[in-house]
């Protein structure tokens, strides 16, 4: 029988810092976090940033009770004492840090608290009207920018942040210049994490597949066939219904004939 894994901490976590690059995904579901724990995934991050996820919260550490789990905050946290309560509540439900996107004050207050805060650098999906779906950091003054940007994350306490999108050496340079762990989603193979969405690494949605991921699966057309097959199960039960072939004799509960006909007889009788 194997032996649960150890469940990292923070503390764990600086440790391996510059020794070798932990594999990490976001997960949406139980299953998915059920696989990553069997397949040895290092970290994970899921949603928190909507009632319906932070009450799916629960079951995901349920199901990978031996994982390190991020869970993302909502967008527009609007005051410290906001994204305090956020972060506290993640804790109490499981998870082991919080992402946010927020500004290097909002994370401050988290951080001030305790709160383990994963920040966000490079291209930030939630800012992208300010700078459009881009590489960041590919220009002389954007480089110097995100290296200022850095710094505040990890002034403001926060123990890790997502690097999104950067240049790999720029990137691999960062991760050198800081204490923070940075987490590489398309920032190339020199940070601390190499992290994907479950979605790319599944191939779960139809749409192009990002530059900077990889799909090992083709899920979207698994749904396509399973849902082509549901049509066609339903399709053969309406034939069956009316042709007849359904309910057959294996499917029917039968009554002793005898018993059968005396009940009928004694309700003739009595009718």
């Amino acid at each position: 029988m194997l032996r649960p894994r150890k469940k990292y901490t923070v503390h764990d976590l600086r440790g391996l810092k510059g020794k070798r690059c932990l594999t990490h995904i976001h997960v949406k579901t139980p299953e998915e976090a059920a696989a990553a724990e069997a397949a040895g995934i290092d970290l994970m991050s899921c949603p928190f940033d909507t009632p319906q996820a932070q009450a799916q919260l629960p079951e995901l550490i349920a199901a990978a009770p031996n994982s390190f789990i991020s869970g993302s905050t909502p967008h527009g946290l609007a005051t410290q004492e906001e994204a305090i309560r956020v972060g506290f509540r993640a804790l109490e439900l499981g998870a082991s840090s919080v992402y946010c996107s927020a500004s290097p004050f909002i994370i401050e207050g988290m951080a001030r608290e305790r709160i383990p805060v994963v920040g966000h650098l490079g291209m930030i999906p939630r800012h992208v009207t300010w700078t459009n779906y881009r590489a960041i950091g590919k220009t002389v003054d954007e480089a110097k920018a995100l290296y200022r940007s850095m710094k505040d994350l990890e002034s403001a306490g926060a123990y890790a942040a997502e690097l999104e999108v950067v240049p790999h050496n720029l990137a691999s340079w960062l991760c050198r210049q800081t204490g923070m762990l940075l987490m590489s989603l398309g920032s190339g193979p020199g940070c601390d994490t190499q992290f994907l969405f479950s979605d790319d690494i599944l191939g779960d949605y139809d749409e192009r597949l990002p530059r900077h991921a990889k799909a090992y699966r083709d899920f979207a057309a698994e749904y396509r066939r399973l849902q082509e097959e549901r049509v066609a199960a339903f399709r053969e039960y309406a034939e069956d219904v009316r042709s007849g072939g359904f309910p057959a004799a294996g499917n029917l509960v039968e009554m002793d004939e005898s018993l059968f006909r005396q009940v009928c007889e004694e309700l003739d009788t009595s009718g």
